[in-house]
């Protein structure tokens, strides 16, 4: 951008120069040839000559100039000290869409809204006063009213008795090379946004696995002092408010991750009015008392093919946006419903075809968007909130979850009235239902086997050990990778439980060691990053055997014992049951 700059001042100053060397053949060469003349009056045929030669070096110049001024691209206009316009070329009418019959003998406001009359006032002002070369960018108006962001170059013009009598303008303009700086301004802050978000997620991540850890220790705990409280109502009670809210823990850290693309999404069936309880009990706590928040369930059962923790997203994406569209109160309402489409609805985001879908709505009574405004909501990083207060994600985010999902989107709002945001989802004609027929499969029974479990941090270790040893396993527990691989070396292992990140080396660089003595041993690792995360940084391969932290015990033995189906029993003289 500096060279550009650069270059359109280099070219505003040649054409000032051309413009003053102009007037100067206007003025110095009419009095030199009047001189002439004078004199040529007694002279002598020579004398005659010079003028004759005089004239046609004057028409040879004039000519040059008019052609030079005539055929510029810029606009070169001349102004009377009262504003009055004098001279007009192409390169102006081109630029204003006034031609010189037009607009010469006009004033030069007729360029201007009232308000740049001041500063076309004070640039006259400083003309009159002497003052040369005076350059400025600022908006002006065509004649079809059209802006044009215009640079100027403005230079006094003087009359034969060396008076100021105008100003000439050199006028370029920039609206395309203003509109390609903002383009790439934007381009450029889009990009820092992105690695900002590249950062965001590799954080996310981190944060992640660790607080999953966390949770795992939690839940399984939690777990374990449930069944020694079995017949204490008091205490069973107190234990399950501590689970409920480790479940909640963990839909967070889901989302966490969904936002920041580092976890694959589970779609399963999902009651929609189920979903809408969840996010209503969520808004309650923390959307503020000035909102008057309502739901409004589906009389009939509405179920959809989603990923549960996408669809909190969506709806709280949108409560969020609806909050804040009223500062001083209001109302905001959730619904789910089923709708028909034909097919030939306008302002749907992408259409869709005709049938029947299930809709969620989301209505304020908030500020409302213009026409412009709901036009672009949907583009990554637009938003209308100040600096600091809205990354412009939001509503991408959910246009890419609804849409990747079969569905669309459809927004309606009026300024001063408030939005309402309709989201249609693909319908599950006949949702799964569990029912007493349909049970939780048990896990097999460890029958002895011994399985060396490497998990870094001691206490998750402790919990993953009882829960092994109380499905009929034999564990051995080790917190790093050289205690592992002596464990290793000691023992007769049926399987091996390894965490995937770990201070010294990674799970997989173990099992690649462990596999070059016993490359039949059935590994599984556990993780509180996702898979969907490891997968896409190669730490591990699509088809590996894997558990995410934080998991159940029923979970934990559930998965070992597939991993472990395809191998005979053994047992040893260290076998524990």
């Amino acid at each position: 951008m500096p060279e550009q700059l650069v270059w359109i001042w280099a070219l505003a100053w040649w054409n000032v120069l051309t413009c003053a060397a102009g007037v100067w053949y206007w003025t110095v060469h009419r009095r030199r040839r009047a001189r002439v003349r004078g004199a040529g009056a007694s002279a002598d045929p020579r004398d005659e000559q010079r003028v004759a030669e005089a004239d046609a070096r004057e028409q040879a110049a004039r000519a040059m100039l008019e052609a030079v001024v005539e055929h510029t691209a810029d606009g070169i206009i001349g102004v009377s000290l009262g504003g009055v316009v004098t001279a007009w070329n192409a390169g102006a009418e081109r630029i204003f869409g006034w031609s010189a019959e037009e607009i010469v003998g006009r004033p030069v406001t007729v360029l201007a809204d009232p308000a740049a009359l001041a500063e076309q006032h004070d640039i006259a002002q400083r003309i009159a006063g002497g003052e040369r070369g005076i350059h400025y960018e600022s908006r002006r108006y065509a004649k079809d009213g059209t802006p044009v962001e215009a640079s100027f170059s403005v230079a006094p013009i003087h009359d034969h008795h060396g008076e100021i009598s105008g100003a000439a303008i050199v006028v370029r303009d920039v609206t395309a090379a203003k509109a390609a700086a903002e383009r790439q301004r934007a381009v450029e802050e889009r990009t820092h946004q992105a690695q900002r978000l590249e950062a965001l997620g590799k954080l996310a991540g981190g944060v992640a696995h660790d607080f999953n850890n966390i949770l795992a220790i939690i839940v399984n705990y939690t777990d374990f002092a449930a069944e020694e409280a079995a017949g204490n109502p008091a205490l069973e009670t107190d234990l399950r408010h501590v689970r409920n809210a480790a479940d909640r823990a963990i839909n967070l850290t889901r989302q966490l991750l969904t936002f920041t693309r580092g976890d694959t999404i589970q779609p399963q069936d999902v009651d929609l009015n189920a979903a809408l309880a969840e996010v209503q009990a969520m808004l309650g706590r923390t959307i503020g008392e000035h909102i008057n928040l309502i739901t409004v369930p589906s009389k009939e059962p509405i179920t959809v093919h989603a990923d549960p923790g996408q669809l909190q997203q969506i709806l709280l994406n949108l409560a969020i946006n609806a909050r804040d569209a009223m500062p001083d109160g209001g109302t905001l309402v959730l619904e789910a419903n089923a709708a028909s489409l034909d097919g030939d609805e306008i302002n749907m985001q992408p259409p869709l075809p005709a049938g029947t879908y299930a809709r969620l709505l989301v209505s304020d009574t908030g500020e409302g968007m213009s026409p412009e405004t709901a036009a672009r909501i949907f583009e990554p990083f637009y938003t209308t909130k100040p600096q600091g207060k809205g990354t412009g994600l939001g509503l991408s985010t959910v246009y890419g979850i609804v849409t990747e999902a079969g569905g669309s989107l459809n927004v309606y709002s009026e300024l001063g009235v408030g939005t309402t945001f309709r989201i249609y989802l693909p319908m599950v004609a006949v949702p799964e239902r569990a029912g007493p027929v349909t049970l939780r499969p048990e896990p097999a029974g460890g029958g002895g086997r011994t399985v060396l479990v490497v998990e870094d941090e001691p206490v998750l270790a402790r919990v993953v050990a009882r829960i092994l040893t109380g499905g009929g396993y034999h564990v051995l527990t080790a917190t790093g990778t050289d205690e592992a691989l002596a464990l290793f070396r000691q023992h007769d292992c049926d399987a091996m439980l390894t965490d995937v990140i770990m201070p010294e080396t990674s799970g997989r660089r173990l099992a690649d060691i462990v596999h070059e003595s016993r490359p039949d041993l059935p590994v599984l690792y556990m993780s509180g990053y996702s898979n969907g995360l490891l997968g896409t940084t190669h730490v591990l391969d699509d088809d590996i055997a894997f558990i995410e932290k934080p998991f159940t015990a029923h979970d934990l033995l559930l998965k070992l014992g597939e991993v472990l189906l395809d191998h005979p029993l053994k047992v040893d003289s260290t076998t524990v049951s």
